[in-house]
């Protein structure tokens, strides 16, 4: 009896063992799969790929738009997103958020510096380095992100040294984090080197060198990446292509940001206003001019302005003015143009020579203002001050001919037309008059 007892109890915890193990067995493998490297999961075989072009300067406007193609991959768990940039630099705050966004994303982000001819200057060397997969179209180039100042010219003193240290740590951390040359990222801060695709391949500056988007799709099919969410292999050979193009919110925009185009609104709004000033009532220089100045406001929201630039062109327009109301010989005149050309030099502050006003846009826009002040608003002016030439007023310091005698009534033969006269003082007929009043019809004259 004991014997059989003992071994039904064996029997009946039989199960129980195979079940504590099970649970043992499996709670492990979770255990290690928590501990061990995390690992993304790769996106379906019906995940698509999204393309936006950056084409243009970098700029706020820039940033909000990238920012969108993120969060939208992310959202739909893309294979990847490819940016197709060609970019001469732009602004390094709006460049700093980009790159932050691309560190930090889940989804691989791959910058395409295309198509052939284009560039990523600048900026655009901070936003390829920081990709997932840097590419390039054969015969394009990147680098020169060496800071400059504000007009384009070197930086001297303690202040080169501040902005360059930190450059140079920004592209170094860059660099690293995605496995690239961080000498060349170097030299291209402090030196402003330059390299082209080939180069740049070969420097270990890029990953792809590829001649189209479909090409480059196959190319980096089966690359192994690192994103926010761990590592993952890319699949995008026949993944659909999907672009995100801008809409017209952001079109309007990022014209608005162009430099150039906030000068013109600018210039634009200031002689709409000036021309309603001198003309009330005209209504579509004053309605035009507002709205100019409403857009360049917003642009020059988004642009680094020097608000010396703004007074110094404020101050020129003032001088047009008071050369149409003063008599100084052309001096309001000159001092407006110099002023106005400092301004305009000096609006926008930014050490990147594409977010400056162009000189080709400067020099017109200068000269055409001087002109339009000194020249349209002077003969408006003189238009409003002519003594009238017709009508009865018109008659007043005219000079005719006593056509009768005038003692003290008569007529007198002036702008073509008789008129009866009265005057104080005897006026034989042939004497020539001068009209000095008009009460009704009859004016009053005097001997000239």
């Amino acid at each position: 009896m004991p014997r059989r007892m003992v071994g039904r109890r064996r029997m009946a915890s039989s199960p129980l063992a195979l079940a504590s193990a099970a649970l043992f067995i499996v709670g492990a493998v979770m255990a290690l799969s928590l501990d061990g490297p995390a690992r993304a999961a790769d996106p379906d075989e019906s995940s698509t790929i999204f393309l936006v072009h950056i084409d243009g300067v970098i700029n706020p406007v820039t940033l909000e738009f990238i920012t969108e193609g993120i969060e939208r991959a992310e959202q739909e768990d893309a294979a990847c997103l490819i940016i197709q940039l060609d970019t001469p630099g732009g602004m390094l705050p709006s460049t700093e958020d980009i790159v932050k966004q691309m560190l930090n994303a889940s989804v691989p982000i791959v910058v395409y510096v295309a198509p052939s001819g284009g560039r990523a200057a600048s900026a655009g060397v901070f936003i390829t380095m920081a990709a997932h997969v840097a590419a390039m179209a054969p015969n394009t180039h990147i680098g020169a992100a060496h800071p400059v100042g504000g007009q384009g010219e070197d930086i001297e003193g303690d202040m080169r040294k501040k902005i360059e240290n930190d450059t140079v740590a920004m592209i170094k951390n860059i660099a690293e984090s995605r496995g690239r040359n961080v000498d060349w990222a170097i030299d291209a801060v402090v030196e402003s080197v330059s390299a082209t695709s080939e180069e740049a391949l070969e420097l270990k500056v890029i990953d792809v060198i590829s001649p189209n988007v479909q090409e480059l799709i196959e190319e980096i099919d089966g690359r192994e990446v690192e994103t926010s969410r761990g590592k993952f292999t890319l699949k995008t050979a026949g993944r659909p292509l999907v672009p995100i193009d801008m809409d017209w919110r952001h079109r309007v925009l990022n014209a608005l940001a162009n430099p150039n185009i906030a000068y013109l609104l600018m210039t634009f709004g200031f002689i709409g206003i000036a021309s309603e000033l001198y003309h009330p009532g005209a209504i579509f220089p004053g309605v035009f001019g507002a709205i100019c100045l409403i857009l360049s406001f917003f642009a020059l929201q988004v642009l680094p302005v020097n608000y010396t630039g703004i007074l110094l062109i404020l101050l020129a327009l003032g001088l047009f003015i008071a050369e149409v109301k003063l008599t100084s010989y052309g001096l309001l005149t000159i001092g407006g143009v110099i002023s106005m050309t400092f301004g305009s030099i000096m609006l926008i502050d930014s050490p990147d020579p594409a977010l400056r006003v162009s000189w080709k846009v400067i020099l017109p826009v200068v000269l055409c203002t001087a002109g339009f002040f000194v020249f349209a608003l002077t003969y408006a002016l003189r238009a409003q001050l002519r003594k009238p030439t017709t009508g009865r007023e018109g008659l007043l310091g005219e000079v005719g001919k006593a056509h009768t005698r005038i003692a003290p009534e008569g007529t007198i033969f002036v702008h073509g037309e008789l008129w009866s006269a009265q005057s104080d003082e005897e006026i034989e007929a042939g004497e020539r008059v001068k009209v000095t009043a008009m009460e009704g019809m009859i004016v009053q004259v005097e001997k000239v």
